[in-house]
């Protein structure tokens, strides 16, 4: 993985986990101990599904830069749709407390997406690639008359 999309990923996942922390904590004082296993399965889904789509973003751009735009709105649309299955799945679970799941499933997308928008616009990204391997001086390629 490119060290661009490693600082991408780490500045995403990053603010994600602190703030499922933060969850993990509420739900703890709202609902208890089953609130805590909650938050952090819903952080922990959050951070899977987001984190494999990003990679999967990342290498699109790459390898079939044309594909990216209708890449990236199949991708997010595919990561609602999961997260609203494994919602469904997991609504009359005695495992964890569903609501305090939910909530921290629904706060920790929104940063998720807050942090890697930021992660974007704070990223040094060439839209050129400069060809260093041919020299300085570009090649003739119309008549020269």
């Amino acid at each position: 993985m490119p060290s661009n999309d490693a600082r991408t990923l780490l500045q995403t996942a990053l603010p994600t986990a602190v703030a499922g922390a933060v969850a993990a904590v509420i739900s703890g004082v709202v609902a208890g101990g089953e609130g805590v296993v909650g938050a952090i399965v819903a952080t922990l889904v959050v951070i899977l599904f987001m984190g494999i789509g990003l990679v999967v973003l990342e290498r699109t751009a790459k390898s079939l830069p044309h594909l990216f735009q209708a890449m990236g709105l199949m991708l997010y649309t595919a990561q609602l749709l999961l997260l609203f299955i494994f919602v469904a799945v997991f609504k009359n679970t005695t495992l964890f407390n569903p609501k305090c799941f939910a909530a921290t499933l629904v706060a920790l997308t929104l940063v998720w997406i807050g942090a890697q928008a930021r992660a974007h616009m704070k990223a040094k990204i060439l839209y050129v690639e400069p060809d260093t391997a041919k020299g300085d001086k570009p090649e003739k390629t119309g008549p020269s008359s």
